[in-house]
């Protein structure tokens, strides 16, 4: 058995960056944007109003002061000529800002008569005028640390983009195995379970980046599991779940041994997780997930996760850590890394009452795993402990 962090390692030795690709921006959000995106043109591409009103050329108007329309200036639709003394331009939100002109009184300011305006009121603090570039200049560099937004889509295509260079996101082959379960909304039979960590699985995938594809289940024999394997080629990453341990019908490391499977490890000491491998298959990274649900949903928070991150080009680093208060005692933990299924809220962190790895409930019911090291002494209610949000 090795340690969770040696496991992480090895399986970050697997995997790698799996390249770029330009998309449209209309299929941008939530992808990561692999350079700084560089501004076309500038925003606002020229001086515009802030308001409606009228551009005139008079720095401080006074009460009572009178102005000549000369002319109007739209969006879309600009005034052509120059703003002088004594002269105004009737203009509207977003409109380009005429020469000349240095400030724009708001239209609730005049009272109009004809083509003469005249001041009624003071004019409200401000030009009402945004300067070009004032959002961005043309050649500005920006760049995207998170998953795009639809706040970023709509940034980059006013920059003058329809297109984003981004992460290919990793397609990742799930194979869940064992003679006992039957796909969801299908019925059991007396001895079987509706299979659903497959589906948790490749919902995690998709929320970091991935694509997967869910393959059929594979039954408890080496022909079907060969024949599921086969419909993994193409894929970035192979994730199996079951059969990863050493029972007469835990096949997924012998059928992928005599395929010619390079094995990284097999075996970690975790909990729960503890009959884990991975390696290489047919030239594709493979991880070997436990079957118990919690033990592949924790081991898919603590491995699978990260994996996705470094192909998608981010640093290779384990699934971050916080710290919180404990809400109660713990006794000492055991030899394994233990990840427990616990609640944070205002009073601090609380661990589960059961562990059990077979009870998905309580996991659905938990917003964080508290990381226990290996023959981590007791701990008091109030002290400090790490924990993973999920």
């Amino acid at each position: 058995m090795i340690s969770v962090a040696e496991a992480l390692d090895r399986i970050f030795g697997l995997v790698s960056f799996l390249g770029t690709e330009d998309i449209p921006l209309r299929h941008a959000s939530g992808r990561i944007a692999t350079e700084e995106v560089a501004a076309r043109l500038s925003q606002p591409p020229f001086d515009a109003s802030a308001m409606d009103g009228y551009a005139i050329a008079a720095d401080t108007p006074v009460l009572g002061e009178s102005f000549e329309v000369i002319g109007e200036s739209a969006a879309g639709h600009r005034y052509d000529g120059s703003v002088g003394p004594g002269q105004a331009v009737r203009i509207f939100t977003g409109a380009p800002v005429p020469r000349g002109a240095v400030r724009v009184i708001l239209q609730e300011e005049v009272s109009r008569r004809n083509l003469t305006i005249t001041l009624d009121d003071l004019p409200r603090a401000g030009r009402h005028i945004r300067p070009a570039g004032g959002d961005f200049a043309k050649g500005q560099s920006i760049a995207f640390d998170q998953p795009l937004r639809p706040v970023d889509l709509a940034l980059v295509a006013a920059m003058g983009h329809g297109t984003i260079r981004v992460a290919r996101r990793p397609e990742v082959a799930i194979i869940a195995t064992g003679n006992e379960l039957v796909a969801p909304g299908d019925l059991p039979g007396p001895d079987q379970i509706v299979a659903s960590n497959h589906l948790g699985l490749a919902a995690m995938v998709e929320r970091s980046g991935g694509i997967a594809r869910l393959l059929p289940i594979a039954s408890d024999n080496e022909a079907s599991l060969a024949a599921t394997f086969d419909l993994a080629r193409g894929c970035d990453l192979i994730v199996t779940i079951g059969g990863a341990s050493v029972g007469d019908h835990d096949l997924v490391g012998k059928v992928a041994a005599d395929r010619g499977m390079e094995r990284s490890f097999y075996k970690v000491a975790m909990r729960p997780g503890k009959p884990l491998m991975a390696g290489r298959l047919d030239g594709i990274p493979m991880i070997g997930l436990p079957g118990n649900p919690v033990s592949s949903l924790v081991c898919g928070e603590v491995f699978v996760r990260p994996a996705l991150e470094v192909m998608l080009g981010r640093p290779a680093r384990p699934a971050p850590r916080a710290q919180a208060r404990l809400a109660h005692d713990l006794a000492a933990n055991g030899p394994r890394e233990h990840y427990m299924r616990a609640t944070l809220d205002a009073n601090g962190i609380r661990v589960a009452d059961s562990q059990d790895s077979a009870m998905l409930g309580i996991l659905t019911r938990s917003n964080a795993l508290l990381v226990r090291e290996p023959n981590e002494g007791p701990h008091r209610a109030g002290d400090i402990v790490n924990f993973i949000a999920i």
